[in-house]
């Protein structure tokens, strides 16, 4: 299988940088993968979970929103937080959660929109994690 090159930026580092086999992100409109090959495109990420596939190895990294630009040079993601599965504290996370839940009675009108958008983003990722596709 053609392999081409992959960086997956965040503000605090750079997570991955490398030659992968495919790539499947949580676009905004859908999820799509990426192989080598594919046609140029910038897509919008949703908070999600991002998986990289390299010799049949599948690396799952969870991102909260971002940018998706495909050109000839390869992919590259600008993931506004990006946090592999091994990093990730699963008790902290629901937490956080649960801090998110309580912290809606502080808002109103759009920022309580907001507030419930994300605390919706993290929620699906939470039953990701939980989802039999993930063992």
């Amino acid at each position: 299988m053609a392999t081409f090159h992959f960086d997956l930026v965040s503000p605090e580092k750079l997570a991955f940088s490398g030659e992968v086999d495919q790539v499947d992100i949580p676009g905004a409109e859908g999820d799509f993968g990426v192989l080598a090959g594919h046609a140029p495109v910038v897509a919008a990420i949703r908070p999600g979970i991002l998986t990289i596939t390299t010799a049949g190895r599948h690396e799952k990294i969870i991102v909260l929103g971002g940018l998706a630009e495909v050109s000839e040079k390869g992919l590259t993601v600008l993931a506004d937080v990006a946090t592999s599965l091994a990093e990730l504290d699963r008790a902290k996370f629901a937490e956080t959660i649960s801090d998110m839940e309580e912290g809606l009675k502080e808002h109103e009108g759009t920022e309580l929109d907001q507030a419930i958008e994300r605390l919706d983003h993290y929620k699906s990722i939470q039953q990701q994690l939980s989802s039999t596709a993930m063992h």
